[in-house]
């Protein structure tokens, strides 16, 4: 990706933290939005400074229209998008509220659907692209308790799939990775550490989104991958 301009949403969070470094390596220059502050420290801390010095942090609202419209005209071209946006919360779902449901789609496919609408239509400008979204494995092996997160991520998977079946004869590709319980201090500290060695970790994550975000993907089409980890 040497010389690319890359939008990765979520590259301060906990899942970014793993990935935004392993992106880097690959030599984009990164267009990161952010909402605290306080993440970009964080990332700050682990980064070189030579690495720091090629992403641009922009303020954005993912889940207002608007704004991603103004992060993503800032950018100018968009070679490369990797949306990793996103949360679980969980609950029965006869008891999950409709306002919690509401928030688990904005979150995680509304995000997905404003990033990748606004990011393709300058793809498609410029003639390339590659787009990787993170879905779950519970797209396509939904659990309990976990039913709006489930159903938002499989809404990942479709968008993403319809993305590759509509740029069919471009230089534009779109995939989707679906990780299972990915090592990071918020699921450490949600669901306890004492499985954590043979969950997803963020790093090996983003070999593969790397991949499907490169040059070399360039015949991979509306894949989901499964990155499972040893669970």
């Amino acid at each position: 990706m040497k010389g690319k301009q890359v939008l990765l949403t979520g590259g301060t969070g906990g899942l970014g933290l793993g990935v935004t470094p392993t992106v880097l390596a690959q030599g984009p220059d990164l267009t990161i939005p952010y909402t605290s502050l306080q993440n970009v420290e964080r990332l700050k801390q682990i980064l070189p400074p030579a690495d720091f010095s090629r992403i641009r942090f922009v303020p954005a609202n993912l889940s207002d229209e608007a704004s991603v419209k103004q992060l993503i005209d800032g950018m100018g071209k968009v070679d490369v998008l990797i949306h990793l946006v996103g949360g679980f919360s969980m609950g029965k779902t006869h008891e999950y509220s409709f306002d919690d449901w509401k928030k688990d789609f904005d979150l995680n496919l509304n995000t997905a659907f404003l990033v990748c609408k606004h990011s393709l239509a300058k793809m498609l400008e410029n003639g390339y692209g590659r787009i990787v979204t993170v879905g779950s494995r519970g797209a396509e092996q939904p659990a309990g308790q976990l039913a709006a997160y489930c159903a938002a991520k499989a809404g990942v998977v479709a968008l993403t799939k319809a993305i590759a079946d509509e740029t069919k004869g471009t230089n534009i590709t779109a995939n989707c990775v679906l990780p299972s319980v990915i090592d990071t201090p918020t699921n450490r500290s949600a669901m306890g550490a004492e499985n954590a060695d043979r969950w997803v970790k963020a790093e090996s994550l983003a070999e593969v989104i790397c991949f499907l975000a490169s040059d070399a993907a360039k015949d991979i089409r509306g894949a989901a991958i499964p990155v499972y980890g040893n669970v």
